[in-house]
């Protein structure tokens, strides 16, 4: 205990009551990648069907799957399904296109609106910046 310090004097600390969020960024890593992996497998659909040339062959088929998976059956009953998934490297392929546009898109919108707000430049509990007068020295 200090000299001049007693267990009652001590004042509890008193926290400013925070803004809640809004779960806004929650939200997005949800609903951005649902967004992306149904376009992805419709574009790959909308390609196919009309012939057009823009998925490389490479991406195209179904997919193979290591032979350590065929031979063990638990690993056929997990991951047997995606063997069996046409097409499936071009629609995650191009699923990861859209999740990198529609993420820059949103985060390039977030922050022109959050500088269009032009909030405090700080906040409640930074010090205030210093007043230094800076004066030239002849030598």
């Amino acid at each position: 205990m200090g000299r001049y310090s007693s267990s009652t004097s001590q004042k509890p600390s008193s926290k400013q009551a925070q803004k809640p969020s809004s779960g806004f960024g929650c939200l997005m890593m949800l609903v951005i990648p649902a967004i992306s992996i149904a376009a992805g497998i419709q574009t790959v659909a909308y390609a196919l069907e009309n012939q057009l040339r823009i998925i490389p062959q490479q991406l195209l088929g179904n997919p193979r799957l290591p032979d350590i998976v065929y031979k063990s059956s638990g690993l056929l009953i997990i991951f047997g399904r995606l063997a069996k998934m046409p097409n499936l490297y071009a629609q995650i392929a191009v699923s990861i296109v859209y999740m990198l546009l529609l993420g820059s898109l949103i985060s390039l919108a977030y922050a022109v609106l959050h500088g269009l707000a032009n909030p405090n430049r700080y906040g409640p509990t930074d010090a205030p910046p210093e007043k230094i007068r800076i004066t030239k020295k002849s030598r």
